[in-house]
């Protein structure tokens, strides 16, 4: 039996992007999965229930870390300043392996139905931390609703610049990106009224 690795999570998630990519989700199974790793499938249940959760991996990390940001701004941070915080920490935690899942991400994705409504699943609980957390910062429920949402389409945007393949010049660092989306989204929101 092979010894369980340090790196084995991430090869179980880079293995079961390829094959969803490849194959399809429905058609991909978890002896596949842990066969592509190198792993076995005892160690693919220590790290997941089923194949479904490999792709909100990381929200609960990436939850917990936009909260965090939130929770940390200064205390006369506006609502939109505390969002924009939460955008810095979990940006500024996503490395160069976060970048590589991206195109196998979307392509799983748009190709299954389920897939796509877990992705929106995701994003609702990206949300929700943050309501939760400006909340906590004595923010109103509507306000707090407003900058949760903008700060999702922030990280959304952000993220899918920063790993499209098509880009031919170094992407930098995300939080680049996702702070380049969240000002764009805060001076459309300008113009609305």
């Amino acid at each position: 039996m092979p010894r369980w690795k340090p790196d084995s999570r991430q090869r179980l998630v880079v293995a079961a992007l390829g094959l969803f990519a490849e194959q399809g989700y429905d058609d991909t199974t978890v002896a596949q999965i842990s066969e592509r790793a190198g792993l076995t499938r005892s160690t693919f249940f220590r790290h997941f229930a089923d194949k479904r959760e490999i792709l909100t991996a990381g929200q609960k990390a990436l939850s917990r870390l936009l909260a965090e940001g939130i929770d940390t701004a200064p205390a006369d941070a506006t609502p939109m300043m505390a969002v924009a915080a939460g955008l810095e920490r979990a940006s500024g935690e996503m490395t160069s392996f976060n970048r590589e899942l991206g195109p196998l991400l979307r392509a799983a994705i748009e190709a299954n139905e389920e897939l796509r409504n877990r992705e929106a699943l995701k994003s609702i609980g990206m949300a929700a931390a943050m309501v939760d957390a400006l909340k906590r910062r004595d923010v109103a429920e509507p306000a707090a609703q407003v900058a949760a949402e903008i700060g999702v389409l922030a990280f959304k945007r952000g993220y899918a610049r920063w790993a499209d393949p098509a880009r031919d010049e170094d992407p930098g660092e995300l939080v680049t990106h996702t702070r380049a989306a969240f000002d764009e989204l805060r001076a459309a929101a300008a113009e609305l009224h």
